[in-house]
């Protein structure tokens, strides 16, 4: 039996399926409906705020992950139809994309004050890991990082997210070096200092603090973290040494 253009090209919408019966047997004959749920009894497209529904899909996949959210869990959150979340957002895989996106704008801008504020590596540095103590713990907001619970393992379905999460891992980690280098060059760092490695250590340490807000860490035992990490860094004496 052919399929209603609609059907068959893929577009979202709404197929009830209804086998007609006859004495309890099957007849062999199939009634599909389908239901435009995009719009409002009315015959209007229901209003809503973009920015409103995307944190609520954000906050769902910074709790439970891009694969466990399901598009029933995100139909409920933004409060839209099928219809409306692929029309505004394509599909699951660009709506978590567009959430990493509304993240960095919207929760990591403690990163960016901390690496770019004019003062020494030290408070630079300081600022870094004890605004993510803060942030990886805030009331009311899953614990932890997005860009690290978003997808630690995946099914090889969900590749190309790990991957993505990955390289915002590692751009955070060569902004940490980048800083740590502004750093060496104004005499900050003894010369011999490996900004490379110090990076990828502070990187862990952030890393490994996201994974301790999703265990339940309170933020002072964040804290504790941040200043254990922040005591690697050569005392002020050694600065100009090597």
């Amino acid at each position: 039996m052919a399929l209603p253009e609609a059907l068959s090209s893929g577009l979202p919408c709404f197929v009830s399926i209804v086998t007609l019966c006859e004495t309890g047997k099957s007849t062999g004959f199939v009634s599909i409906t389908m239901e435009n749920l995009e719009k409002a009894r009315g015959g209007r497209p229901r209003a809503f705020d973009p920015n409103q529904a995307l944190d609520a899909a954000m906050h769902l996949f910074w709790e439970h992950g891009y694969e466990a959210t399901s598009l029933a869990m995100l139909r409920e959150a933004m409060g839209l139809t099928p219809p409306q979340i692929y029309n505004a957002f394509t599909d699951k895989e660009t709506l978590f994309r567009k959430a990493l996106t509304r993240y960095h704008e919207t929760e990591i801008g403690f990163a960016l004050d901390a690496l770019s504020a004019r003062v020494p590596t030290r408070e630079a540095i300081r600022r870094l890991l004890q605004g993510a103590a803060e942030a990886y713990s805030r009331p009311g907001k899953p614990g932890g990082c997005l860009f690290v619970s978003g997808a630690l393992a995946a099914s090889p379905q969900a590749q190309a997210i790990a991957d993505e999460l990955k390289a915002y891992r590692k751009a955070s980690e060569a902004a940490i070096a980048e800083r740590l280098g502004k750093g060496q060059a104004a005499g900050d760092l003894p010369e011999g200092f490996s900004v490379e490695s110090f990076a990828k250590y502070i990187a862990g340490v952030m890393n490994g603090m996201s994974i301790q807000a999703r265990d339940g860490a309170s933020s002072d035992e964040l804290r504790i973290m941040a200043q254990t990490a922040l005591a690697a860094l050569p005392p002020e004496e050694q600065k100009r040494g090597a």
